[in-house]
């Protein structure tokens, strides 16, 4: 076939595509070049040489063009030699670069060019393509339709391009568009993992679909997956969100039955949910088993644990809790501080706001007028308030 005409075909087929590329068409005429940078008319004259361009020289020309716009131009020229032939490396790069510039509607059209080339492109490509419609365009119909015309360009795409596509529509919550990706993987040869199961319950999960969640979950060994830390994780985060705790720790027993380790986040789900339904103490039991099993707490552990205190109305057992958060490492957040002196103050444990409040301040947080409030309101019903808000005025000056 006539290199040429296929030059020519790819760059009709493109300048098409956006009108206002079309009056480029004479890129190499006097009055294109007048408002070209003349770092890029540098380089596109390089695409005018009779002298043969190495592969790396062109992926070297299509770097070097600061305007976007020339870039359609530029593979026009590129494309006419007939002593180069696009690959998949200076299409990568194109739609690298049209990505940036959110020429998306190009990029579109680049597809059937390749196909009607026969350039041969690896999965890599079209996984990178994939997430340019996923992150960047934000175009997930596009991402599907190009996970699913792959193998019209004899590439099939592996178990993570699958479950990158499935948890973008997760996270874009287009659940009725879930099942349909899902159903294609024969089709597309896509051998079902673990973390594919986990997106999908992760997604019916979302949708407040527990019944269907632990259907696939109990689906999972008859598809040779064998269920992690995370698809329980999950599943008992659904369930202590649904305020059923007692459930989640059913779970968390068949997960040690079934030979599952629990991890940090498994243990901060059930901490979590233990301390909403006021139950504190067995939170800090729950603790020191986490720590028996040789998994750390982190600063969520901690966090979870100290805002039960509080939401207890506990608040001189959270000042002693804060201060062994602290003494391993982890600094409470503001609204943790923030909550804990007021409900000190409204207690009446003037000494321990004051020791909080100190506290809060060594870390960087700045107190606000509700805060403020909170405390002036209990010095003054002190007898001794002026010389108690001297003394602390002059501490925390120090």
């Amino acid at each position: 076939m006539n290199r040429s005409f296929l030059g020519k075909r790819t760059y009709q087929a493109i300048s098409s595509s956006s009108p206002d590329l079309t009056a480029r068409r004479s890129a190499s005429s006097p009055a294109k070049f007048t408002s070209v940078h003349e770092g890029d008319r540098y380089w596109l004259g390089r695409l005018d040489h009779k002298d043969w361009l190495a592969p790396n020289e062109v992926l070297k020309i299509f770097r070097g063009l600061t305007n976007p716009d020339l870039l359609v131009d530029a593979f026009r020229k590129i494309s006419s030699r007939k002593d180069y032939k696009p690959s998949e490396a200076l299409y990568s790069l194109l739609i690298s670069r049209l990505s940036h510039a959110r020429k998306f509607g190009i990029i579109e059209d680049l597809l059937p060019m390749i196909k009607s080339e026969r350039c041969r492109v690896s999965e890599e490509f079209f996984f990178q393509l994939i997430k340019i419609y996923g992150n960047v365009a934000n175009h997930p119909e596009q991402a599907i339709k190009t996970l699913m015309m792959m193998p019209d360009f004899h590439c099939w795409p592996t178990v993570r391009t699958f479950n990158y596509v499935l948890n973008m529509l997760v996270n874009a919550k287009q659940f009725d568009v879930i099942h349909e990706v899902y159903l294609n993987a024969p089709k597309l040869g896509v051998e079902l993992d673990t973390c594919c199961f986990n997106i999908l319950i992760k997604g019916l999960c979302s949708c407040g679909n527990l019944a269907a969640a632990f259907s696939l979950f109990e689906e999972m060994p008859n598809q040779g997956c064998k269920p992690n830390a995370r698809t329980y994780s999950t599943l008992m985060h659904s369930l202590c969100r649904n305020e059923r705790v007692s459930d989640a720790f059913d779970l968390y027993r068949r997960m040690e039955a079934d030979g599952c380790y629990p991890d940090t986040v498994t243990f901060n789900i059930l901490i979590s949910g233990l301390c909403r339904e006021g139950k504190v103490i067995q939170g800090m039991e729950f603790l020191k088993k986490m720590k028996l099993k040789g998994c750390y707490p982190n600063s969520g552990t901690y966090q979870a644990l100290l805002y039960g205190f509080i939401d207890a109305g506990r608040f001189v057992e959270g000042k002693e809790f804060m201060g062994l958060m602290l003494a391993d490492g982890y600094c409470p957040s503001y609204l943790s501080y923030k909550t804990l002196i007021e409900g000190l103050c409204r207690g009446s444990f003037i000494a321990e706001a004051e020791e909080v409040l100190k506290q809060m301040v060594r870390h960087g947080f700045v107190p606000r007028m509700g805060t403020w409030r909170e405390i002036l309101q209990c010095l003054l019903l002190r007898t001794e308030a002026p010389d108690s808000f001297d003394v602390l005025i002059r501490d925390l000056d120090r």
